[in-house]
């Protein structure tokens, strides 16, 4: 009976905000999932009609309050869209936190979120064991775009076409960094993320080397954590509430300007998602500090230092599209900057696609739990890569990369993915740093 108070008290502090939603529809012209199923129940104005009635429904059936509330992407187009403003997401993360709360965790997610992912050493362990092994169970499926599909047909990963776990992962390439300002006169922390850190170690390697090329000073620390995201999203506060901390130790009082990151979902994980979540009076205030000071390397590098502009007598030659992740455009406005750095290479071509900014059906855990569905979203966006005639489709978000790279793989496209970092880092190799 406690525990159905506290919730019900819980549910309470929602109320201000979902009484905003004027249930004008704005969020179902915009919901790629509901593009996908039509039903109400799975668009945002759904959603919290459920959520409006869940204290005097939910302890009829949470499981399935929850299984609704579950199924979204998080991709923040209704909250982008919502002409009164109301923050679904933060919503939807706290209901799902309430839920879980009171429900607890299934099994399979708390041996996933406690006992892998709340213990980074141990998760990167794990990470590199399989590493070693992998290629035993899977075959190359699409070199162009680097994926590879599974050997024999396996339940969980099914048809997906997918990145392998990079052999090294970047915590060996480069465990650590403490470099001071050089010529920019800034100096930052560097996040790595699990994504970069794991499966592509390239795009964090050519972060590094594009400070390094700027002149910006880089204290990066070892053994960092999980942002998060995957905790939060399943209602996970104890996983998460330890990452945080986890990652806070390591900055440790080390003084730096900016924190940077190359992944859209850490910078706004870090920037957004810290502040609203984290409860914990001893480290709110440092929380806040740190968001203030977390920024998109895409933004940092427009923004604060300034790009150099190749010379090539190729002009022109690569077409390339770029796709904007939700985390990235939404959450956080920052959509031209990527683009800049794209331009910044005289090799490339820029050619927009139709919708750039419509999600391309990810959603972490949704594409799990929901295959069929982020498959479907998914194909909608690989059309509109391929009909730009690009041979090259950048995007600014790890989990992005991976998901066109399962669309456009399993449509035979020869259609590289590429980090906008990767195309900038490209033609600084023949240029002096700035000075």
């Amino acid at each position: 009976m406690s525990n159905m108070k506290k919730l019900a008290s819980l549910m309470q502090e929602l109320e201000d905000q979902l009484v905003v939603c004027m249930r004008c529809g704005m969020c179902q012209a915009v919901c790629p999932l509901f593009a996908e199923t039509g039903r109400e129940s799975d668009v945002a104005r759904g959603k919290l009609a459920l959520l409006g009635g869940l204290m005097g429904e939910m302890f009829k059936d949470p499981k399935g309050v929850n299984q609704r509330l579950n199924k979204c992407l998080l991709c923040g187009s209704c909250a982008a869209n919502c002409p009164s403003g109301v923050n679904v997401l933060e919503i939807f993360i706290k209901a799902r936190a309430i839920l879980t709360g009171y429900m607890g965790l299934s099994p399979i997610k708390r041996i996933i979120l406690r006992g892998m992912l709340a213990q980074p050493e141990f998760f990167d362990q794990l990470a590199e064991w399989w590493a070693k092994f992998q290629k035993l169970f899977t075959r190359p499926a699409n070199d162009t775009v680097g994926t590879s599909c599974a050997r024999l047909v396996s339940p969980l990963i099914g048809d997906r076409h997918f990145r392998l776990l990079a052999p090294v992962p970047f915590h060996r390439i480069m465990p650590a960094l403490d470099t001071d300002p050089g010529a920019s006169g800034i100096r930052v922390a560097f996040y790595v993320g699990c994504l970069m850190d794991k499966i592509f170690p390239h795009v964090a390697q050519a972060a590094v080397d594009v400070l390094n090329h700027h002149g910006v000073g880089i204290f990066m620390p070892a053994d960092q954590g999980c942002c998060g995201i995957p905790a939060i999203s399943a209602g996970d506060m104890q996983t998460f509430n330890r990452l945080v901390r986890h990652n806070l130790e390591r900055l440790g009082d080390k003084k730096f300007d900016y924190l940077v990151t190359s992944c859209a979902t850490c910078t706004s994980t870090i920037k957004k998602i810290w502040p609203m979540m984290v409860q914990d009076g001893d480290i709110r205030e440092k929380v806040n500090q740190l968001a203030e000071k977390t920024m998109d390397i895409n933004q940092f590098l427009i923004s604060e230092i300034g790009l150099d502009r190749g010379i090539s007598e190729k002009e022109g030659k690569i077409s390339v599209t770029y796709h904007d992740p939700c985390h990235l455009k939404k959450s956080l406005g920052v959509s031209a900057e990527p683009r800049d750095l794209i331009r910044a290479n005289p090799e490339y071509q820029l050619a927009e696609m139709s919708e750039p900014d419509r999600c391309c059906g990810l959603g972490g855990s949704f594409n799990i739990q929901y295959y069929d569905l982020s498959t479907e979203i998914g194909q909608r966006k690989r059309e509109d890569i391929v009909s730009t005639g690009c041979s090259v489709v950048a995007t600014g978000c790890p989990a992005c990369m991976i998901q066109l790279s399962d669309m456009l793989s399993k449509a035979g496209d020869s259609i590289a993915v590429k980090h906008p970092l990767e195309i900038y880092a490209e033609q600084l190799g023949q240029k002096k740093p700035s000075s």
